[in-house]
């Protein structure tokens, strides 16, 4: 009876070094990692995003190597390279007459249904595997709020606290509160220093060049001597060291806070290395639980709790909400938006100093925080009445961390409200009151924030009231939007007409803003 021979797959952000995977080596067993044009194809990444990507795996593959297992490696340009997983995985099953294929579970749906139809054409047994990653299962979310119209992301964060064992004294939370969000929305005083970021300087100039090589079509800017984000193991526990130490004491207090004067403020930056699964969410969540621990003085419970619960409730949240939902979240439309996404969104280039920021910052770091994507990026595409796809599609393709499953909940049901409120109990918007209060955009923007009509008038407010008349009849028995259109029906008859006139003019054309 002939040997048993393993092909394993290993996907760009399957990169868990502690899988039970790598435990032991068996000369019988060969790890697949592959470079594609149907990874780098689907969307217009962001250079940064496809460099960081390809280059934490070829890491990875190293590190694999160093521990004693085999691997077969394909870079972008192999000529053996198929540029699919299923031509791949079909060539090394016949060249190198592999008997078994297993897979561990990909947390995007669209590669769930394409490796599940490549199982039903393989002729080798099939096995797919847990990546040991999420501290729930996939469809745990959904059960959890079976027979509930919404998922109540609080109820859901308290649960995982209690599971999870997470800042509990027994069955009360630790510090008395299981929240602190109201403390935790200040704007930056320009008082506390920011520590210097920790940024690497890896070399990826082999991989970009490649890439312009073949003619992949990419997007944003890079430094190819030195992309900043971390592309190992050991980069990244580095990366989470200098955060506990040096930016969680800030990091409640300021985590909505916008500066034009810093891009990274007191935020940790690790979600690429916890997406590609590089880092575990529980180390992440103990590492930052022992500083507080530690430094009770320094670092209060506000702080620390802000932190956890972006992690234990917010991410592993959003995984729930993406797995019950699908495939029907990808195309809802709830508004029925249909307006193209504007061309500052690609370049930057527009005088609202705000979305100046934001997409600048994010073509030149592939990064942004949640508040410059909800209530700047992403509220000016809900107010202008963007198609969703547009939204989802830039933000897929600009950001670091973005991988489907924690990009298209955020996005299109929390930013962009396409759900109907399955997710979110209000539309995300603001007129420039909100950015002016969180941030210092407004300072040195050409409009004037406080102005809905006029001579640079500020898009956001009229943008505002226009969203909030002609969505009346979907919002209007919503309690937490019922405010609105009583201060919108006070503003008179007179005063409407022109802010909605003002309105009509900016979305003529917006790519002149």
């Amino acid at each position: 009876m002939p040997k048993q021979k393993t092909l394993r797959l290993i996907l760009g952000d399957q990169l868990n070094e502690n899988h039970t995977w790598f435990k032991q080596t068996d000369k019988n067993v060969t790890y697949v990692l592959m470079e594609i044009r149907q990874e780098t194809d689907y969307v217009a990444h962001h250079i940064q995003k496809v460099a960081a990507f390809f280059a934490a795996m070829r890491a990875f593959a190293e590190r694999l190597r160093e521990l004693g297992h085999r691997v077969v490696y394909l870079k972008l340009d192999d000529p053996q390279n198929r540029q699919t997983i299923a031509g791949n995985i079909i060539e090394l099953l016949h060249q190198k007459k592999f008997t078994h294929f297993e897979y561990l579970l990909p947390d995007e749906y669209r590669l769930d249904v394409q490796l599940g139809n490549l199982e039903k054409e393989l002729r080798a047994p099939v096995a797919a595997k847990d990546t040991e990653h999420f501290l729930t299962e996939r469809q745990e979310l959904k059960k959890f709020f079976t027979g509930k119209k919404r998922y109540l992301m609080e109820s859901f964060y308290r649960w995982m606290r209690k599971r999870c064992d997470i800042l509990m004294d027994k069955d009360k939370p630790v510090g008395g509160q299981w929240n602190y969000d109201q403390k935790n929305r200040q704007a930056y005083d320009h008082q506390v220093p920011i520590p210097q970021p920790l940024l690497f300087a890896n070399d990826v100039s082999n991989i970009v060049r490649t890439l312009r090589r073949k003619k992949v079509v990419t997007i944003g800017e890079i430094q190819p001597a030195n992309l900043i984000w971390p592309i190992t193991r050991d980069q990244s526990l580095a990366l989470l060291k200098s955060f506990v130490d040096n930016f969680l004491p800030a990091f409640g207090t300021y985590q909505d806070a916008m500066t034009g004067a810093n891009w990274h403020l007191f935020h940790c930056r690790l979600s690429f290395a916890m997406n590609t699964k590089m880092l575990h969410p529980l180390e992440v969540i103990k590492a930052s639980i022992k500083a507080w621990e530690k430094k009770p003085s320094k670092i209060e419970i506000r702080q620390i709790e802000g932190f956890v619960r972006q992690i234990l409730g917010w991410r592993e949240y959003m995984r729930g909400i993406y797995w019950a939902l699908m495939p029907d979240l990808a195309a809802m439309n709830y508004f029925d938006h249909q307006a193209a996404l504007p061309d500052f969104y690609w370049t930057g280039d527009t005088r609202m100093n705000c979305l100046r920021a934001a997409s600048g910052q994010s073509l030149k770091h592939a990064y942004a925080h949640h508040i410059q994507r909800l209530m700047v990026t992403g509220n000016f595409a809900l107010l202008a009445g963007v198609h969703p796809d547009a939204v989802d599609e830039w933000y897929l393709g600009i950001y670091i961390d973005a991988i489907q499953w924690v990009e298209l909940p955020n996005t299109r049901a929390m930013s962009q409200f396409a759900d109907g409120g399955q997710v979110a109990t209000k539309p995300y918007i603001s007129s420039a009151k909100y950015i002016r209060s969180m941030s210092d955009y407004c300072d040195d923007c050409s409009y004037d924030w406080k102005k809905r009509h006029g001579h640079m008038a500020c898009p956001f407010n009229s943008l505002y009231w226009d969203f909030i008349a002609r969505h009346q009849k979907q919002l209007q028995k919503n309690p937490r939007v019922a405010m609105m259109y009583r201060t919108w029906h006070r503003m008179g008859n007179r005063e409407q007409k022109d802010v909605l006139k003002q309105a009509k003019a900016y979305k003529k054309d917006l790519n002149r803003l």
